[in-house]
């Protein structure tokens, strides 16, 4: 099961500014709905823990990102693939950072997909539910970032 999400904003900081927030994962990692913490292997490795619960199944998800491509100050993009209670989780997202008259423009994207027994379970669920959650982290970026 796939969940595709997108969206901008607009912050008062310098494409840079946004950029080193978004590519250090000790300032934007905490901001992850339901964080319980975080290992940094290396500059572009880090595993974060995160609650996960859809109906019944409840659990906490080791997810280990990667920082794929850091294009400094246009373009940040991690690349995730972690365990959940009941299935696996793989997903993609990324920024792409603008100057404008304000600031920086962000525009980001992403997918998750989810495999396993989990999406029979919670199948209808899955969707509403991971768009709350990003919808929560962008809420929580752009605060951050002001």
């Amino acid at each position: 099961m796939a969940i595709k999400f997108s969206g901008n904003f607009e912050v008062q900081k310098t494409p840079e500014q946004v950029y080193e927030f978004l590519t250090d994962p000790n300032k934007f990692a905490p901001l992850l709905p339901e964080f319980k913490g975080m290992s940094v292997q290396d500059p572009t490795h880090f595993t974060v823990k995160v609650n996960v619960g859809v109906s019944y199944i409840k659990g906490t998800a080791d997810v280990k990102m990667e920082l794929t491509q850091a294009e400094r100050p246009s373009r940040a993009q991690y690349k995730g693939q972690g365990s959940v209670a009941g299935g696996n989780v793989s997903l993609v997202a990324g920024f792409d950072l603008a100057p404008n008259a304000n600031g920086t423009n962000v525009a980001w994207q992403g997918e998750a997909q989810i495999f396993g027994r989990l999406t029979s379970v919670a199948g209808g669920l899955l969707e509403p539910l991971g768009k709350k959650n990003v919808q929560k982290l962008i809420d929580g970026l752009q605060a951050a970032l002001k």
